[in-house]
Formats: C-alpha cells, sequence, structure tokens
C-alpha cells in the first residue's frame, strides 16, 4: 500500500487484517504518523483543546502580538467554571445577590441584571434553567478605557453576540455592570449549556486570550487606536511601576536562554523607557547589569512582579477604608496579615470586601489593638461569616492539626482489621454517646469528598487505612485554603457605646483578665480611654471598688451585667410578641422554634418559642440552618446545650 494512501475496511473489531488483530483507531494513528501528523513513540495526554468550542479562533486570536499593538485598546477578562454540584445552585444565587448589590451603580443604586435581548432580566428564571446544568461560567470584563463609556450593555451585548460566532451556538447569559471601582467592569453569569442542551465546553486557547481579544479590538473600534502621546504617557508610567507592566513582558518575550536581554531601544524614546525600566528591575532585585547595554533578568522576576502588583492594590484598598473612616495610620503600620506567622489580632473592622471578586474570597481591614491597621483574606464568600462594621474581632489562623478524633478513628480500626462503624466505637467507649460517635462519621465522610483514601460499606461501616491522620491532615490544609483564618466576633456593638452600657461587654472580659493592656497608639489608645469610662462607671454602679488601676471587681460582674441585659431585652420582646419570657436554667429543658437572632453586647443570643413563651440562648452556628424550625435541648451545667433539630439526630455543641 501507498504511505500516501489509505482504506479503511469496515467490519466487527479485529477482523482481517494483521495476524495479531490490529484495532481499527491503531490502524488509523498508524498511517497519521506516516503522513507525519503524529511521531512514532509519543504519547500526548487528551486535554480537549483541540475538540472544544472556539479552539481555532482562540489560537488564532492568541498568535497576536499584544506589544505591536501598542495603539489597541487594552481590556482584562476573568473566567472561573463553577461545578454546580451540591451547593452549587446555592452558591449562584449568593452570587447573583451580590451583583446585583446596594451602591455598585454610578448613581449608588442595585445592580441591574440585563441580558442579550431584556433590559430587565429575571434572575429567579435564569437559576431555573440553571437548574441541572453540570457546570457555569463567570466572567468579569474590564476595559482599560470603560470610563468613557456612558453604558456598558451595548459593548457587553456585542462581546457576548462575538462569543456565539466564535463558539458556534446561541448563550444563555445574564450580566451586571459595576462602577464601584477605579475601573468599571461588567459581572457575566453565563450557562454551561450550549444550543442543543449539551454541556458547552469552552477551549482554554478561547479562554485564555481569545476573549480578551473580542473586548480588545470591540473597544478599539468604538474609541479609535491610541494617539502617540497616550502610548507614551502610558510607557513612561509603566517605567517606574512596581508590578508587571508590558515592558517587563516584552523583555521576558526578548531574553536568550541565559535570561540575558539587550538594554539599547529601537529608537531613543524606546531607549530610554526600556533602560529605565532595567534600571528600576535592578532596583528591585530582579535584574543585574552585565555591562556593555547587556542585562540579566532574575529568574523570579515575574511573580515578585505580580506580587509586588498585588501588595500595592492591597495598601491602596486600606488607605481609601481608612480616608473613608477618618483614620490616619503611617505606613509603616499598615500590614498584610499572614496566617503563616500565628500571630493573633484584637481589633475593630475598619471595611470590608471582596479581594477577588471572580473567586469570592474576602477582606476584611482592622484596626487592632497593636496601633497597627491589618489587611486579613478571611477566605470564600461561603465560608466567612459577614461581619458588620464597628465590631471588635479576634482574628487567628485556622488550625490545621491533628484532631484528637483522627486518632480515635484510626485506633477502633486497628483493632478490628481496618473497619470503623458507631457500633465499634460504641463497644471500645461504652461511655460515649451514639451523637458523639455519628460525629466521627462525619468527619470520615468530610475527609472521604475532599481527598478519598476512606471508603464507606453499604452496611454503613468505614475502611479506614493506616495513614487516616495523613489524610486528615490534607483534608484541612485544604479547607484551610477556602478559610485561612477564624473570626470570632468579640463585640457586634461599636466600643464607642460600651463605656456605659448597662450589660456585659468586652470592656469588662478585658478588665477581669490578665491579658496585657492594650498599646498606647491607634486603636490601642482608644480602648485605653474606653477602659478607663467603663471603670469609673462599674464604681458607680457599685460592681466595683477602688481607685485608677487599684480596682477590685466583683467575682460575678460578668453574668450579672449578662443578665441584667438580657431581662431588658426580654421584657422588650414579650411586649413586642405578647408571650411570657422563661429563663433557660441549668437542666431546664428549651423547646420550641428559632425565630431570629439577637447580637447583644453580651453576646449572640438565639430566641426560642413555643407558641406560649420563648427563652433566650446561647447562640450557636448551629442554629442558623435552623432558622424557622423546631429543636429542643438540655441546658448544661456549662451553659452548653445538645440541640435536637427537628427529627434529625443530635448535634453536640
Amino acid at each position: 500500500m501507498d504511505d500516501e494512501q489509505f482504506e479503511p475496511r469496515l467490519g466487527k473489531m479485529r477482523a482481517g487484517g494483521s495476524k495479531r488483530g490490529r484495532k481499527y483507531l491503531h490502524s488509523v494513528l498508524a498511517a497519521a504518523a506516516r503522513a507525519g501528523g503524529l511521531k512514532r513513540g509519543t504519547r500526548r495526554r487528551f486535554d480537549g483543546s483541540r475538540i472544544a468550542r472556539g479552539s481555532a479562533v482562540g489560537r488564532l486570536l492568541g498568535t497576536r502580538d499584544r506589544f505591536a499593538g501598542l495603539r489597541g485598546r487594552r481590556a482584562i477578562i476573568k473566567t472561573r467554571l463553577v461545578r454546580l454540584g451540591g451547593k452549587g445552585l446555592a452558591a449562584t444565587r449568593a452570587h447573583l445577590r451580590y451583583i446585583q448589590r446596594d451602591g455598585v451603580t454610578p448613581e449608588g443604586n442595585r445592580g441591574r441584571l440585563y441580558s442579550a435581548l431584556e433590559e430587565h432580566a429575571d434572575g429567579k428564571a435564569f437559576l431555573e434553567r440553571c437548574g441541572g446544568d453540570r457546570h457555569q461560567f463567570r466572567l468579569i470584563v474590564s476595559a482599560e478605557d470603560g470610563a468613557e463609556y456612558q453604558d456598558l450593555r451595548p459593548l457587553v451585548r456585542r462581546f457576548m453576540a462575538r462569543m456565539e460566532e466564535d463558539l458556534g451556538t446561541r448563550l444563555d447569559w445574564v450580566a451586571a455592570d459595576h462602577a464601584d471601582t477605579l475601573h468599571p467592569h461588567t459581572h457575566i453569569m453565563l450557562r454551561g449549556k450550549d444550543d442543543r442542551g449539551e454541556n458547552l465546553v469552552i477551549a482554554r486557547d478561547y479562554i485564555a486570550r481569545g476573549m480578551r481579544e473580542r473586548v480588545a479590538e470591540l473597544v478599539s473600534l468604538d474609541l479609535g487606536p491610541r494617539t502617540d502621546l497616550e502610548v507614551e504617557r502610558r510607557l513612561r508610567l509603566e517605567v517606574h511601576a512596581e508590578r508587571l507592566t508590558s515592558l517587563d513582558r516584552r523583555l521576558l518575550r526578548e531574553m536568550n536562554s541565559a535570561r540575558v536581554v539587550e538594554g539599547i531601544g529601537r529608537d531613543l524614546f524606546d531607549h530610554s523607557v526600556r533602560s529605565g525600566r532595567l534600571r528600576k528591575l535592578a532596583a528591585l532585585g530582579l535584574a543585574e547589569d552585565m555591562g556593555g547595554a547587556r542585562w540579566r533578568l532574575g529568574e523570579d522576576m515575574e511573580p515578585a512582579l505580580r506580587r509586588l502588583g498585588e501588595r500595592g492594590d492591597i495598601i491602596r484598598t486600606m488607605q481609601r477604608a481608612l480616608a473613608a473612616a477618618g483614620t490616619e495610620r503611617a505606613a509603616a503600620d499598615q500590614i498584610i496579615y499572614d496566617p503563616a506567622h500565628g500571630q493573633r489580632l484584637v481589633g475593630r473592622v475598619v471595611a470590608g470586601g471582596l479581594a477577588d471578586e471572580l473567586r469570592d474570597r474576602r477582606y476584611l481591614i482592622v484596626d487592632a489593638v497593636d496601633g497597627r491597621t491589618w489587611f486579613v483574606d478571611v477566605g470564600a464568600g461561603e465560608a466567612a461569616e459577614p461581619v458588620p462594621t464597628g465590631a471588635i474581632v479576634r482574628i487567628a489562623p485556622r488550625a490545621i492539626a491533628g484532631r484528637p478524633a483522627d486518632e480515635r478513628i484510626a485506633a477502633i480500626a486497628a483493632a478490628n482489621g481496618g473497619r470503623y462503624s458507631v457500633e465499634l466505637h460504641l463497644e471500645r467507649e461504652p461511655g460515649a454517646t451514639a451523637a458523639f460517635a455519628e460525629a466521627h462519621v462525619r468527619r470520615l465522610e468530610a475527609i472521604r469528598r475532599s481527598v478519598g483514601g476512606v471508603e464507606r460499606a453499604p452496611d454503613g461501616s468505614w475502611s479506614v487505612p493506616a495513614d487516616l491522620p495523613e489524610l486528615a491532615g490534607r483534608h484541612d490544609a485544604l479547607q484551610a485554603r477556602g478559610r485561612p483564618v477564624e473570626v470570632e466576633i468579640l463585640s457586634a456593638v461599636p466600643l464607642d457605646r460600651l463605656s456605659d452600657h448597662d450589660g456585659a461587654t468586652w470592656l469588662d472580659r478585658e478588665l477581669t483578665s490578665p491579658e496585657d493592656h492594650p498599646r498606647d497608639s491607634g486603636f490601642g489608645r482608644e480602648v485605653r480611654s474606653a477602659l478607663a469610662l467603663r471603670r469609673a462607671w462599674l464604681i458607680e454602679q457599685g460592681l466595683a471598688s477602688g481607685e485608677g488601676e487599684q480596682v477590685t471587681y466583683r467575682p460575678d460582674l460578668v453574668s450579672v451585667l449578662q443578665r441584667r441585659e438580657l431581662l431588658r431585652v426580654a421584657s422588650a420582646l414579650s411586649r413586642e410578641s405578647g408571650l411570657e419570657f422563661v429563663e433557660a436554667a441549668k437542666g431546664s429543658r428549651v423547646e420550641g422554634v428559632v425565630r431570629r437572632r439577637l447580637d447583644l453586647a453580651s453576646g449572640r443570643f438565639a430566641m426560642i418559642d413555643n407558641g406560649r413563651e420563648f427563652s433566650l440562648v446561647p447562640w450557636r452556628p448551629v442554629l442558623e440552618r435552623a432558622m424557622g424550625r423546631e429543636v429542643c435541648g438540655t441546658v448544661r451545667p456549662n451553659r452548653g446545650i445538645s440541640w435536637t433539630i427537628g427529627r434529625q439526630r443530635r448535634m453536640e455543641i
């Protein structure tokens, strides 16, 4: 047979052909190799990049030289593929609420959803259409010159129409424009289904470069190419920028295998910005002058510049938040919190927001008692509890050390041939409750879902390997990525309302604790002043005695003040609801419906009523899921309660 020809022969597999019965697919691959399409002896991992929608367009657009097109307008598109399994639709609903939140329009109004044909899109209808979808795409589209547009909707609609042409399918999407940052941008939620109801798979090249190029060319068409003056102004600003710039990308493209690049430009202006940027990189320790107009670029130049850019964005965010709060802090006292250092913070929340809008990672800016202001990444939105501005919080790194439960499970499994179950647990520890053992089962289920390695049998028992503690550590490390810190609200009531508050406050706990006093600067100085005023108020109320720093407090100070506030709040709730208040004494049983959460200076409490009377009990996160549902529990001597929610199993608190 001629190597240039190939004739497929239809029939059963392994029918005819060579004595070895070579498969039809193997014959196709061999013919492709003979034609030069594949190299013999090589294997390439299939990643779908050649068959996904937009692959050819993405590769074509990706070959454009962006630096050569300096006159063109720039755009940024951030894309995230979101799996909708499990809590996916709940996350989608939360994201819809976020992009429609208050204060995102130029007038400070709520964000408005729109689509290809609708000026006011129905978010609920979009959610219903997403039911059953495997995934969806979330995009943030930001043109560098987006502020030049009075309305971004026509641009977004044209961009999505170009996407439909490139991908060869109609797209189902909704969007909302935001103008609450320096650069106006648009949030787009795109269903992961094509017009035939099949899963929408978009090629990597199109996601990485194709979409960005489409937006950039549309903006260039609308606003025209950049003038010489605009190009020169932008490049001059990039010379001293402490972030990754287009000048840096050009240098990285032009360097040789030894990371050496020439410092001579094409003309006088190009030479000035090029040499100026190389000197700036050298000052940052990211380039080395080798003489003769030759420079060696550092190995970590690109990631280091990206980190510098992120840090600069964070510092600017902190400065804007402090200015809005009317607070001044020296640059040296504005710090980015790193959980790896193990430091604990106590301070006032100055502001909060999204550190990464695409991945829904949130931050808090905390004015701490050590006199410094900290930027704290608190993790993903679904894991981070909303914290009100002005609240006093404690920040601590999320512990990822092994839990006693992991060692207990491993010991029981080792004694039973690698098997664990509630029954085996109760046999080994007769004093344990079923609810206590079931908590260990939930721990195993969480490990199975995140890292695997443990399996559940049909009879409810578990196959547990000897390296369970290692698996549990990997699971906890993954959890820490989504929630790197623990945020404890010490007082939901601002500091300026605590000095004479008739109830147990954070100040009372500080006065009666042996911890060090706050630093006499910044927020620490405000706390010192508030503590002095609180001390005088307690003496006036007969709850403390003494003068100056030598003050003696009643041993039951906090409990007395807490009961005062609870009785006062309960009286108001009784008048409002018409129900009688019953104190939850130790050993008493509390039954009813969880009606609301109360954020008091004394702490958080839940209102639980049975239709005739109600009680106020300490709030626990497990009650969030029980809001509006029946619960019952017994108050323990340590004031904890073992709750039973509805007809579900008991949950230990």
